[in-house]
């Protein structure tokens, strides 16, 4: 089942009380950026979710449009290079 991308809300939390309030997928303590981190690595999902069996597809689904999200609402402000003489 694919997650629609504006309810990966239902799947990550912020909470204070949970991994200094790092972005983790609902129930559990495994971070958001620990699962980026294995998407990096290029680990395939099904390696991932044998790792954590507590996770679903459409937790790892909700962990690549969060991060879309946030990169998407960053703000990027270019700096002017001196050039030295």
């Amino acid at each position: 089942m694919a997650i629609d991308r504006l309810r990966w809300m239902d799947r990550i939390v912020v909470d204070p009380k949970i991994m200094v309030g790092k972005p983790v997928i609902k129930g559990t303590r495994i971070p958001v950026e620990l699962i980026l981190k294995m998407l990096a690595q290029k680990l395939p999902e099904k390696e991932i979710l044998n790792e954590y069996p507590r996770l679903k597809t459409e937790d790892i689904q909700a962990v690549l449009f969060y991060a879309t999200n946030v990169v998407s609402s960053e703000e990027v402000y270019p700096l002017s290079l001196a050039v030295a003489k």
